[in-house]
């Protein structure tokens, strides 16, 4: 090899390498990112709310008189039959402790009584007696009128006070069975209090279950005063739960009867289903948390787990419900944080060979994690997920689990 050839070789050399260098140090190194496929299957939106657990059909026993609740017969968790099984059973008042006052008019008023039970005897008396002479008068009249010596005139006089003679004696007879009625009052105004064993002897009332269940709740187990109403015990049956949840009124329009709800953190292993009964048909504003004022509703859900899947929930318990506000059986769809918004519409950047391709995409529903695709993307292409702002059309991509 001449000198000149051999200087050219190393000079071709050199060149090489510098741009191998050049290559090696300029280039940019690809980004790290996350890719996620676009997949097709099913796909919910849903509105998350708490909620709890309530028996359907309560039942809440009362007091049908004032006196005192004997202690309860029967204690939480008892199963009940109805008209058979006693739950309560409450002793009727007595009569209270006069003070002097009191004692002193209460005494007033029986001789008063008394006192207008002879008035009125003595009424009947003279009118009995008017009615007597009343009675010879028109006796003897009617015979004078027999035999023409007296007048008919005189004779109807006669008949007239011998009708009002003997409404005044009926007269007087009332007046003495109503002074009869206040003595009795005035007696039984001075009448003491009941003894105790007295009392018991004339007990009581007995409040029996008004339904088959169980015993939710006994307002107090010992013997106590009561009035007419006072709750006593609340009983239902604890098979026969619905849930009710609070849920903001916008949410609660878009739901129909019978949409599905899971049931959630209720304490078992196993997901419930429900089903929506009804809606409350009036919102009530509720502060939320952070000082905000929302219009909120009640919604009742009745529970189609069986009673043997979902053991020991009961009245009153916490859960957590997942509303199943609409459901596409076979929807394209992408994780929600691989779209962002572009001008007036969403895109997502797409890895294809190694190369970040920016792609405007049309979206539908979505939830808190995954959103429908209705244009832009095919199955199995991968998308960037949590784009940051180093990835453009054209940047070289890595797979971040592949380093």
């Amino acid at each position: 090899m001449s000198y000149s050839t051999r200087t050219l070789v190393l000079i071709g050399f050199g060149v090489t390498l510098v741009a191998g260098l050049s290559y090696v140090s300029f280039r940019e190194d690809p980004v790290p990112v996350d890719l996620a496929t676009v997949t097709r299957g099913p796909l919910e939106v849903t509105i998350n709310a708490d909620g709890q657990s309530q028996v359907r059909d309560l039942f809440e026993v009362a007091s049908p008189i004032s006196g005192t609740a004997l202690r309860s017969p029967v204690s939480e968790g008892d199963r009940v039959s109805a008209g058979e099984t006693v739950v309560a059973v409450v002793q009727p008042a007595s009569s209270g402790l006069l003070d002097a006052r009191a004692q002193l008019q209460a005494e007033a008023a029986l001789q008063e009584a008394f006192a207008a039970k002879h008035v009125a005897q003595a009424d009947l008396k003279q009118a009995e007696e008017t009615a007597r002479f009343a009675q010879s008068q028109f006796e003897r009249t009617q015979a004078l009128v027999s035999r023409g010596v007296a007048s008919i005139t005189r004779m109807e006089g006669d008949t007239q006070r011998l009708a009002v003679a003997n409404a005044t004696i009926e007269a007087a007879q009332a007046r003495i069975e109503m002074a009869d009625g206040a003595i009795e009052r005035a007696r039984a105004t001075l009448l003491l209090p009941e003894s105790a064993e007295t009392a018991k002897k004339s007990c009581c009332v007995e409040v029996k279950a008004p339904s088959d269940g169980v015993v939710l709740s006994v307002e107090a187990i010992s013997e106590r005063p009561v009035s007419i109403g006072t709750p006593l015990v609340s009983i239902g049956d604890p098979d026969a739960l619905e849930l009710v949840a609070d849920i903001l009124s916008n949410d609660a329009v878009r739901l129909e009867p019978g949409a599905l709800a899971y049931v959630e953190r209720w304490g078992g292993a196993d997901i419930l289903e429900a089903r929506l009964d009804r809606i409350d048909p009036k919102a009530r504003t509720k502060v939320s948390a952070l000082g905000i004022e929302e219009q909120r509703v009640d919604a009742y859900f009745d529970l189609t787990t069986p009673a043997d899947k979902r053991p020991n929930l009961g009245d009153g318990f916490s859960v957590f419900l997942r509303i199943v506000e609409w459901r596409a059986d076979d929807a394209l769809q992408i994780p929600l944080s691989a779209a962002f918004r572009s001008d007036d519409g969403w895109a997502v950047f797409v890895a294809v060979e190694g190369l970040a391709e920016r792609r405007a995409v049309i979206l539908g529903r979505r939830n808190d994690r995954m959103v429908e695709v209705l244009s832009g993307l095919e199955v199995d292409e991968r998308v960037v997920t949590h784009p940051s702002d180093d990835i453009a059309a054209g940047v070289s991509l890595v797979e971040r689990a592949a380093l």
